[in-house]
């Protein structure tokens, strides 16, 4: 007999449809930031994202690392 109930997808299998969510291309941005992006989510990006979206998710993460390290250098210098 075979089970004709239709099986749940797993859990790392529920995004193969449609462009990577916000969450999705903001981790992958800070992976690709620092050098650590997996194939298989290179691969999602690259076949179901759009560049524009990542594109501005790197130069927001950019923009942030700025101004912490600004940050970092006025509390240093207002501490020293």
């Amino acid at each position: 007999m075979t089970d004709d109930r239709q099986q749940e997808p797993a859990p790392h299998e529920d995004d193969t449809q449609g462009p990577p969510t916000l969450w999705q291309s903001w981790m992958s941005v800070m992976a690709a930031f620092f050098g650590v992006q997996s194939s298989a989510n290179r691969e999602r990006d690259f076949t179901r994202g759009k560049a524009s979206h990542f594109i501005l998710l790197g130069l927001l993460a950019t923009v942030v690392l700025i101004a912490v390290i600004i940050g970092l250098v006025k509390l240093a210098m207002s501490l020293g």
